[in-house]
Formats: structure tokens, C-alpha cells, sequence
């Protein structure tokens, strides 16, 4: 894909073929942008794995220290006699029976899906098409809870999923550059632990094939693992 003169410009930042240490890599990250907003930080992880085979999938739940600084929107399937409590402790929409006609209907204005277990028999009509937005509500993925204004709260704060695409590939966002390297730092490091503690028995031998970050639309560059 042909790229512009300003993407050119901030790519010759970047040294070729060079490795940076993930201190380096957030410094440079902010210089990077080739947009006028604030821009979203992005790691992109390939993992060595045969995501054909259930024991080498990787997904993790992960608690950013500084958040993602995007505002989640989040949807709340309960009860509706738990509607009112899940709108106070900040869900932007709740409830069952006013939820899952919208959602029939795909109009879906949210971002994360949370339910309680006892109302996940109610989304089997809707499932496949919270499904194929990657927004179905699931045990594995902190999402089906007992406890809604807890989730409610770590996702409010930066609580996010990560997991590998059909590629192998981990995407996640990891804050703005706003946030200034020392933050983007430590939410980066964060993210890295978290996969490197979530690797499956499956996978033997490798397991990290690469590692880069990027700001929205901007070049990316490559860690040392």
C-alpha cells in the first residue's frame, strides 16, 4: 500500500532492522504519530501456535495500571429487577428484556457485553451475532459474573481481553500518546508479563515469534524479546 509523505517521514525515525528494548520502543512511540487526535498505542504479538488446536489457544484478562484511556461502553444483561443497580455502578445500558430486542435487531451500542450466569440462557437467540462481534459474554473472558458493579469497575478502569486471532496474532491497545512513555511503558510491560504467564502446555519450544507496537495508523516498531 502506497504511503504518504508524513507516514515516510516518521517511519525514517525508526532505526531498520533494529530490536528496541520496550523502554526504548515507548520513548520513540509518541514521536511516531501521524495524526492530529490523540492517538491509540497498539501491540501486536505473533504467537507460535496452531490455532487449529484447543491447548495452544492463548487468552488472558489483563489489568491496566493506566488504563487504555478510551471510554468503554458497557452493557449490562441482568435481571431487570438488577438493571437500576448495574446503571449505578456504571453500566450504560442493563437490563433483559429491553436489551436483547435491540441487539436482534443488531443495534448494538456498546462496546463490552457482561452478564450474570443466570440470564445466559436468555442470549442463546442472540448469541451468534454477539458472537461474530467478538462481544458474546464468556466465563474465560471475566465477562459472566456474579459479582456485575465489581466487573463493572475493572473494566471502567482498564480491564481488557487479549487473545490470538485466527493468524496467532495478539492484538491489544495499551493507551494514547497522551499518556507519555513512563505510563505506556508500564501498561506494555504489564501486557507482556500477562502473555508470557498465559502460555499454553500446548506449545513447546518457541512461543513468542514477534513483538511490535505502533501508534494508530502510524509505523511500527519492533521489540526485542
Amino acid at each position: 500500500m502506497p504511503r504518504g509523505k508524513k507516514y515516510k517521514e516518521k517511519a525514517a525515525l525508526v532505526e531498520e532492522g533494529k530490536f528496541y528494548s520496550v523502554s526504548e520502543a515507548t520513548e520513540l512511540l509518541p514521536s511516531l504519530s501521524t495524526v492530529t487526535f490523540d492517538a491509540t498505542a497498539e501491540v501486536h504479538i505473533n504467537i507460535s501456535a496452531d490455532t487449529t488446536q484447543a491447548d495452544q489457544l492463548v487468552r488472558t484478562t489483563i489489568a491496566l495500571p493506566h488504563g487504555t484511556g478510551k471510554k468503554v461502553r458497557i452493557a449490562a444483561f441482568v435481571a431487570d429487577g438488577e438493571a437500576d443497580a448495574a446503571k449505578k455502578a456504571g453500566a450504560d445500558i442493563a437490563g433483559i428484556s429491553t436489551l436483547l430486542p435491540d441487539v436482534e435487531q443488531e443495534k448494538i451500542d456498546f462496546d463490552v457485553a457482561i452478564a450474570t450466569p443466570t440470564v445466559m440462557k436468555d442470549l442463546g437467540k442472540v448469541a451468534k451475532i454477539l458472537g461474530q462481534r467478538g462481544l458474546m459474554p464468556n466465563p474465560k473472558a471475566g465477562t459472566v459474573t456474579t459479582d456485575i458493579a465489581k466487573t463493572i469497575d475493572e473494566l471502567k478502569k482498564g480491564r481488557i481481553e487479549c487473545k490470538m486471532d485466527k493468524q496467532g496474532i495478539i492484538h491489544a491497545a495499551f493507551g494514547k500518546m497522551s499518556f507519555g512513555s513512563k505510563k505506556l511503558q508500564e501498561n506494555l510491560e504489564t501486557i507482556l508479563t500477562a502473555i508470557k504467564d498465559a502460555k499454553p502446555s500446548g506449545i513447546k519450544g518457541e512461543y513468542i515469534k514477534s513483538i511490535s507496537v505502533s501508534p494508530s495508523m502510524g509505523p511500527g516498531v519492533k521489540i526485542a524479546l
